[in-house]
């Protein structure tokens, strides 16, 4: 087990690596040249590859949409003499993009910062640390010279918090054959044995123009939000009207009765009302304070002008508000495996022609995506609002006692002395659902606060070095 003991020795080597590839603000954007989700993800990928490379390990680019960093796979024969290498292979999908970083930190988002045992970024948790900490892994088990039957290899992904549908992992599995198992350490332990359904899609209605001329407040525009798998943490809309004091007044009283975060000014002839929210994870809202809901709750206050943009707002406050599962709009889905729906408007864009919401669903294993769809029609029918279906990524489902499954929670337990812990069903979706028979394992450990896709985003320095050993102790016993 020397191994574990070297990983010790890569203490500051670690904090050092991931501070680097946290201060590459990786947000998946438009293709540039021959990049295909932005430079700042190129950055990150080349900054992994060329670890990789110093370190000794093969590394294998494909078209800049993806890659991985391996070693092992050793063929011996029956004196142990090295024998040729076999094509099987073990892969530890992770990704390198990530949300973007929001606002309101108490550290720089991109700079890594320790301070008091944490390491504060972007991506310090997802997905760079655990990025940083499977490498560190293979790297300890290859310098103490172990010799897996298997090709382990790190698989490097560029877009997955992007909503591209895996665009990238796609194009690097076109090329590279898939492994035979595996793990994601993408979030938390122990290992995950179940993630819901996920998907992302658009609620859409036209706007005609107001008629007659009744007094009250034009609506010019509603934007908020940064992505669909993210708590909305700020909204803003811009208002006319001939007097502004009723409406001031009005969002003074909101404000007294809720405990929200709103602020007006003007801005010319208009008011611009903005609200503050608590960003999340998408896929645990219950973590955060949605903006938009909190900006469409006191919107639905005031006398809207244009009758499809009170009809949007009303729609939004009577069927969505601040529901988590989906109560209201009709898709209070459950079952006895993975538990409830989970129901999250990431963003909103209101113009004079459209109102659009973008919406993260994580449905139950058991369930499908019609199944959804279908139960939400009623009421998206009665205001005459469509749907635009965006991506759709299946549940995956694998049993407690599968040895994929019993091998990483042996080793969480040796490691953590949790011998309670079950295996976890979850709402997030990771690169698992990438390959047939891989999982999600780690990184957060029990009881640890939900901090990704957050502000002040951190990783416990601590725990870094620990999830390091056990990924090794993982890679280990599963290609020994």
């Amino acid at each position: 087990m020397g191994y574990l003991d070297r990983i010790d020795g890569y203490r500051d080597d670690i904090i050092r690596d991931l501070q680097g590839l946290i201060a590459i603000p990786g947000v998946a954007g438009d293709p540039v040249g021959d990049m295909p989700f932005g430079k700042e993800v190129h950055k990150a990928f080349e900054y992994m590859l060329d670890l990789g490379k110093k370190a000794g390990f093969e590394t294998l680019n494909v078209d800049n949409y993806g890659g991985h960093i391996e070693f092992g796979g050793y063929l011996t024969d029956e004196e142990g003499n090295p024998a040729g290498r076999t094509d099987e292979a073990m892969g530890i999908l992770t990704h390198l993009d990530v949300v973007p970083a929001g606002s309101d930190w108490d550290y720089p988002p991109f700079s890594g910062q320790v301070v008091d045992g944490r390491l504060y970024g972007r991506g310090a948790i997802d997905n760079k640390g655990p990025t940083i900490a499977a490498f560190y892994a293979l790297k300890a088990l290859k310098e103490e010279g172990f010799m897996p039957k298997k090709r382990v290899r790190l698989i490097l992904g560029l877009d997955e918090e992007a909503g591209t549908g895996w665009k990238g992992m796609e194009a690097y599995f076109s090329k590279v054959e898939k492994p035979l198992f595996g793990f994601t350490p993408d979030a938390e332990f122990p290992a995950i044995h179940g993630e819901k359904g996920i998907l992302i899609f658009e609620l859409v209605k036209k706007l005609g123009k107001s008629t007659g001329k009744r007094a009250g407040v034009e609506l010019r525009s509603i934007t908020g939000g940064n992505a669909a798998n993210m708590v909305a943490d700020h909204a803003r809309t811009v208002l006319r009207a001939d007097s502004y004091e009723d409406i001031r007044e009005s969002l003074e009283e909101y404000k007294k009765q809720t405990g929200y975060k709103l602020n007006a000014k003007g801005i010319g002839k208009s008011l611009e009302i903005t609200a503050s929210g608590i960003s999340s994870h998408g896929a645990r809202p219950e973590k955060g304070l949605n903006a938009i809901s909190v900006l469409m709750g006191f919107i639905g206050k005031l006398n809207i002008i244009n009758e499809d943009m009170s009809d949007f707002i009303d729609f939004y406050n009577s069927h969505i508000g601040f529901d988590l599962h989906g109560e209201r709009i009709g898709c209070d889905l459950s079952d006895e495996v993975s538990g409830k729906l989970i129901f999250n408007v990431g963003m909103i864009h209101l113009d004079q022609e459209v109102a659009k919401l973008t919406v993260n669903i994580r449905y139950p294993v058991t369930l499908d995506e019609e199944t959804v769809y279908s139960s939400m029609m009623p009421n998206l029918d009665k205001y005459d609002i469509g749907v635009v279906k965006l991506n759709h990524q299946p549940p995956i489902y694998v049993l407690e006692d599968d040895p994929l499954i019993v091998t990483l929670m042996n080793v969480y337990k040796k490691h953590t002395g949790d011998s309670e812990s079950r295996p976890l069903v979850i709402g997030g979706g990771t690169y698992a659902r990438a390959m047939e028979n891989a999982v999600a394992f780690g990184m957060t450990f029990p009881g640890e606060p939900e901090v990704a896709h957050q502000k002040n985003e951190y990783v416990v320095i601590e725990n870094l070095i620990k999830a390091t050993k056990i990924f090794a102790d993982s890679i280990y016993e599963l290609t020994k």
